[in-house]
């Protein structure tokens, strides 16, 4: 089968690997759509660490081919959305209700039992965040699938699996946006503009999209932003100026950026709740001064996955979208075949697309 495999850093190709068969508790399941997310560019480049060559993709839904023994939750035929981020269900945080920090979820590069069901040439190579779904196939943990409604098209469902529920869930979960509120995005790409989908959905009254792209606040405009700020300039006066000397009730930073994280700092009213979405290098950091914490009472949040309990989040995200409440169509600017993956890379690293899908 088909596999788009990052070899080192800076290289990765599409290959043909092997895939074995599922053993208990896993499921093979046949890809019909893969996101391109900025998570994947970040193993290639080497933002994000991880064990290589591995197979990438972790954003997708594909149907059911196969189950190995014990696997009770879905069945062959079935159509999935696959999760990142297992979740085990007895774990202390799965039992808390905080699926979203299952202790299961290691970054070793293979399933539960730390070995991958992918080979290349003969030898084991890892797999992206447990999927590895960037391929015709893939077998995955029974405990990173959810079965969804069949009406809805695989390459919208695909999105649920990152980009959307981080976003979204930043929003209406991690933050608990309430009615009537305002609201700072810095960062307006793919997760950033479902944090504004997700402010809209929970009744934000001001929603301020921050990005130094043009382009990307007008689309932001249509995705339920009200107002646009241009970070080239002190981002944080503008966003007071609109808000009456203020500032926002909830600022998100959802580019991974120390600068960007004190700007919403800056940007966030008092007794407010600074969100971070983005994911940032390793040597990167930001500064708050010791003494503004405690005067002013704001908060500083961190959001992984927007606080998922993915097989309860997933499918409601879909029936808000087939409510015509979430809007995925919009979101995906192009599809691909796999062996256009490297054009799509490219594509997403020059900021040419929302979001990029591959369609099996």
């Amino acid at each position: 089968m088909k596999a788009v495999v990052a070899h080192e850093i800076n290289k990765f190709s599409v290959e043909n690997v092997d895939l074995a068969e599922p053993k208990a508790g896993e499921v093979l399941v046949k890809m019909k759509a893969t996101g391109i997310c900025h998570s994947d560019l970040s193993i290639i480049n080497g933002t994000i660490s991880w064990k290589l060559p591995s197979v990438l993709g972790h954003e997708g839904a594909g149907v059911v081919e196969k189950t190995g023994e014990l696997v009770t939750q879905v069945k062959p035929g079935d159509h999935v959305v696959l999760s990142f981020i297992p979740n085990c269900g007895e774990c202390y945080s799965c039992l808390r209700s905080e699926p979203y920090h299952c202790k299961e979820n290691k970054p070793h590069g293979g399933l539960l039992d730390g070995t991958s069901r992918v080979s290349l040439n003969g030898k084991e190579i890892a797999v992206m965040s447990f999927l590895g779904n960037m391929a015709e196939y893939c077998v995955v943990p029974e405990a990173c699938v959810v079965s969804v409604d069949k009406e809805i098209e695989f390459k919208a469902a695909a999105l649920v699996g990152c980009g959307v529920t981080t976003g979204v869930g930043a929003a209406i979960k991690t933050a608990a946006v309430e009615p009537g509120s305002t609201v700072a995005v810095f960062g307006c790409g793919g997760v950033g503009l479902n944090v504004i989908q997700g402010a809209k959905i929970a009744g934000a009254a001001q929603v301020i999209a921050v990005d130094l792209s043009e382009e990307k606040m007008e689309i932001a405009k249509t995705f339920g932003a009200t107002h646009t700020v241009n970070p080239a300039n002190p981002a944080h006066k503008e966003i007071k100026a609109l808000t009456n000397g203020i500032g926002v009730d909830y600022a998100f930073e959802v580019v991974g950026s120390g600068k960007l994280v004190e700007a919403c700092f800056k940007s966030t009213r008092i007794n407010g709740s600074t969100i971070l979405v983005g994911v940032g290098r390793a040597d990167d950091s930001f500064t708050i001064n010791a003494m503004i914490m405690p005067f002013t009472g704001k908060t500083i949040k961190g959001s992984l996955y927007g606080n998922a309990n993915f097989k309860v989040d997933f499918p409601m995200y879909l029936d808000l979208y087939k409510q015509g409440k979430l809007d995925l169509d919009r979101l995906i600017t192009r599809t691909y075949s796999i062996d256009e993956a490297p054009e799509a890379f490219e594509d997403l690293e020059s900021g040419k697309n929302t979001r990029g899908v591959i369609v099996y």
